[in-house]
């Protein structure tokens, strides 16, 4: 299977266009957003939890990262409100769940090899929100193959200070954002919007395309009510599991 599987090319599917799809285990529904694989997929979803559902305990070969977007998610023991932001390393394992219901955005297969420690940040606590200019900011992870944050922004503000050299992810959780198109035309995209723009291979000069490359990016600007973004950058320069992963 493959969906949005060229990393070369933007994708992006709006809320209003989200189709939910019965997950192999009852009660977990999934919008698939790309995907290379089928059952052992490296994928980026939307996961869905009826109340009472779950998954049986599992392993992450590939590792997995998640943010809780409504509901309360679980794990083993633990529980996770709106807000919280999970990475598991590769080896790790659990059983997630839902006893009210939950909807995550679920990353899979997508780490480098060399990534152990587990993450979980809990993004409702202002303790890990920064000013950044105008912005609200809230870093999730860093290393030199990608960055992750939550981004708080002001009606109006522009999402991008300057162009991502790796390209860029996005995934409206909170108010909308509008890419400008003309001076009288929009795209708007509320919660649950997600965007990937590809990485730039910048090596000409010609100022023309270097200048349309740069409005790309400074078209998005957060809607009329702000706008909360998850962010991550850097990563589609090279793009782990997508050469080799087996479409099994």
């Amino acid at each position: 299977m493959r969906i949005n599987a060229d990393f070369s090319q933007r994708a992006e599917l709006c809320a209003e266009q989200h189709q939910w799809v019965h997950s192999p285990q009852s009660g977990v529904h999934r919008v698939m957003l790309d995907r290379i694989g089928a059952k052992k997929a490296r994928a980026t979803s939307l996961v869905r939890y009826a109340p009472d559902s779950y998954f049986p305990h599992h392993l992450h070969p590939g590792r997995e990262e998640i943010l809780v977007l409504q509901g309360v998610f679980s794990a083993d023991d633990k529980h996770y409100p709106a807000g919280w932001y999970l990475r598991n390393p590769p080896g790790s394992g659990h059983q997630p769940y839902s006893d009210e219901g939950a909807t995550i955005f679920v990353k899979l297969r997508q780490m480098t090899e060399d990534e152990k420690q587990y993450v979980a940040i809990d993004t409702n606590d202002a303790e890990h929100w920064q000013a950044q200019g105008k912005r609200q900011v809230c870093p999730l992870f860093s290393s030199e193959y990608e960055q992750v944050s939550l981004q708080r922004l002001q009606s109006g503000e522009t999402v991008f200070d300057s162009r991502p050299e790796g390209g860029a992810e996005l995934l409206v959780v909170s108010g909308s954002l509008v890419e400008m198109k003309s001076d009288q035309l929009s795209d708007e995209y509320s919660a649950g919007s997600w965007i990937r723009l590809p990485a730039v291979i910048d090596d000409n000069t010609d100022e023309d395309i270097n200048s349309e490359l740069n409005t790309r990016f400074a078209n998005f600007k957060a809607g009329s009510d702000g706008v909360t973004l998850y962010l991550k950058t850097g990563h589609l320069a090279q793009v782990i599991g997508a050469d080799n992963h087996s479409d099994s």
